[in-house]
């Protein structure tokens, strides 16, 4: 048995044996549906009895071919993609799944293939999971995704304005200088929670637990990644300053705009 497979497999009954730590979540509903695209059949089948003993409904594919029409149908609340598949890889599937969807996507990657990592969600995976993972991580990961996809009750916190840039929490929507920017669930976020505390630090742990919904992994670099991408988006050839200053060891600070 693969160690990706082993590991999981001697994690299945600790979690099916203690249903109440997951079990009745109200961030896993019954008859949500999620897709694993996965050419490892018995990870696939794995990875079903697990979620559908939370309560989830699973289908799987098992190559590249048809995952894209398979994952923008609309039938998915999310998608569990491995990188390393036949006929297409997990990067092709996602690029062109992103010019037609905003499904969720949890990207499987090689353990310390960092590059694979930053890549995948450089072209919109919202996380990822190396190999082998930890059941309870799958499933942690999955419920912190979901979670920052459901509506929110945003109608009565402020519009947020710091210089150019307007935040509006209501219509989750960002406005540059009169022109929209297009922000993902993570970036939007992740620009909230700096806005709000403009000129002051906020740190990776905080960051962490508010945007992403889990706790700081100092190993993790996908807080650099979301950061690196929100910055290009609120990019301004003029401007001699950086918006989104870098706290060495510590954090990340939005920085007012000088009079």
């Amino acid at each position: 048995m693969a160690p990706s497979l082993q590991f999981l497999y001697e994690r299945l009954p600790v979690l099916h044996s203690d249903g109440a730590l997951f079990r009745g979540q109200s961030d896993l509903q019954m008859s949500r549906t999620i897709l694993i695209v996965d050419d490892d059949r018995e990870l696939c089948d794995l990875v079903g009895e697990l979620l559908r003993g939370e309560g989830f409904e699973v289908d799987a594919h098992h190559s590249g071919a048809g995952a894209v029409d398979l994952a923008a149908s609309g039938a998915y609340e999310l998608v569990i993609l491995d990188v390393m598949l036949p006929e297409q890889n997990g990067f092709e599937i996602l690029r062109a799944l992103r010019q037609r969807s905003a499904v969720p996507v949890i990207l499987l990657t090689a353990r310390g293939e960092d590059v694979d990592r930053i890549v995948g969600l450089e072209i919109g995976a919202d996380d990822y999971l190396p190999k082998p993972f930890n059941s309870r991580e799958l499933t942690a990961r999955i419920r912190a995704v979901l979670r920052r996809m459901q509506p929110r009750d945003e109608d009565t916190l402020p519009r947020v304005t710091v210089g150019d840039i307007t935040l509006d929490p209501a219509t989750r929507t960002v406005v540059r200088d009169s022109t929209p920017v297009d922000l993902t669930t993570v970036e939007f976020d992740l620009l909230h929670t700096l806005l709000s505390a403009a000129g002051r630090i906020v740190t990776r742990e905080d960051i962490s637990q508010r945007v992403l919904g889990r706790p700081f992994d100092p190993f993790d670099r996908s807080i650099d990644v979301h950061i690196g991408k929100v910055r290009r988006k609120l990019a301004d050839a003029a401007a001699d300053d950086e918006r989104i200053k870098t706290v060495r060891g510590v954090g990340y600070i939005y920085a007012q705009p000088r009079h």
